[in-house]
C-alpha cells in the first residue's frame, strides 16, 4: 500500500477541470496506475485505490492517494502541476509506502482524522414501495450518520468524547423531539458541498440524463480512538461509505494533540 500527495496548480486550467468533475478527476486517478486497465475487474474483498481532495485554501488544494501500486503521476504534473520546475528527486508529487505505518496502529491508541464521506440512508416513501437510497441533508442527520455505533463498530473505532469541563453545549433534545448530543464528541463537520456532474466522458454531447449524478458530500475532522486496530486498517485501505470512486471514503490520520491541560504531564 502506498500513501501519495500532489498539490494541484489552480491556476491551470487542466486544474480546473479536474476540480470541476469528480468523474474526471477518478479518470485521472486511474489513469496513473499503467497496470490497470479501464476493462479490469477489481478483486474481491482487495484494497482499492481511494482518493480525496482537500481545498485548505483557493490556492491549496491536495490531492491524497491510497493505493495497492505505487502511483505515476507525471499527467497530472503536465495538467494541473509545475511541470518546469519537477526532476527526477521531486518530480511534483510525493509517495510513501504505508504498510509500516498501519502495522504501527494497535488498540486505544489516539489520532487525528480527516474523512470526506457520502452520508446516505434508505428511506420508503410508500408503504410497499421499494426502499431508495437518499443523502443526508441537515447537519444533525450528517453528525449521526459518522456517529452511528455500528458504522464505528464496522470501522475499527470510535469518536472520542470531549471531557465533561471542556462541554460548553448541553445534550438533550432539537424542537421536533430528536435526541442531540450537544459538543459532546471531538467531532466536527467542517464542510458539505452538493455536486452535480456528468459520467460521460467529457465533450461528449450525446449523454442521457441517466449519465447524470448528484452527491452530496461531508468533511469530517475530529478524533478517534482505535478499537479494533485490524478493522482500522481495512478501513483505510477500502474505505468507508459510498461514492468511493468520486473522491468519498478515503479516511486518513494524523497525531493527535494533547488534550488542553495534559501538555505538561
Amino acid at each position: 500500500m502506498f500513501l501519495t500527495r500532489f498539490r494541484l496548480n489552480t491556476a491551470r486550467p487542466g486544474s480546473r477541470r479536474l476540480l470541476f468533475s469528480p468523474q474526471t478527476m477518478h479518470a485521472a486517478v486511474m489513469s496513473s496506475f499503467p497496470g490497470v486497465l479501464p476493462t479490469t475487474a477489481p478483486t474481491a474483498d482487495a484494497p482499492r485505490t481511494l482518493w480525496r481532495l482537500d481545498e485548505r485554501a483557493r490556492a491549496e488544494v491536495i490531492l491524497y492517494l491510497v493505493s495497492p501500486d505505487r502511483p505515476d503521476l507525471t499527467h497530472l504534473v503536465e495538467q494541473a502541476g509545475w511541470p518546469a520546475v519537477a526532476t527526477p528527486d521531486d518530480p511534483g508529487w510525493q509517495t510513501r509506502p504505508y504498510q509500516p505505518f498501519l502495522d504501527r496502529l494497535t488498540a486505544g491508541q489516539h489520532w487525528a482524522f480527516r474523512l470526506t464521506a457520502n452520508p446516505v440512508h434508505t428511506i420508503r416513501r410508500k408503504e410497499g414501495e421499494p426502499r431508495k437510497l437518499t443523502a443526508h441533508l441537515t447537519h444533525r442527520h450528517q453528525m449521526g450518520w459518522l456517529l452511528d455505533e455500528k458504522r464505528q463498530e464496522r470501522a475499527g473505532f470510535r469518536i472520542a468524547e470531549k471531557p465533561a469541563e471542556r462541554r460548553t453545549l448541553p445534550e438533550g433534545t432539537t424542537s421536533k423531539g430528536h435526541p442531540h448530543h450537544g459538543d459532546r464528541y471531538e467531532l466536527s463537520l467542517n464542510d458539505t458541498r452538493s455536486l452535480s456532474f456528468s459520467k460521460s466522458r467529457q465533450g461528449n454531447t450525446n449523454h442521457s440524463r441517466k449519465d447524470n449524478v448528484t452527491l452530496v458530500t461531508a468533511t469530517f475532522e475530529g478524533r478517534l480512538q482505535i478499537t479494533d486496530p485490524d478493522l482500522l486498517r481495512r478501513t483505510l485501505t477500502h474505505g468507508i461509505g459510498r461514492a468511493r470512486a468520486y473522491g468519498c471514503g478515503l479516511l486518513t490520520l494524523a497525531p493527535a494533540p494533547k488534550p488542553a491541560g495534559q501538555e505538561a504531564r
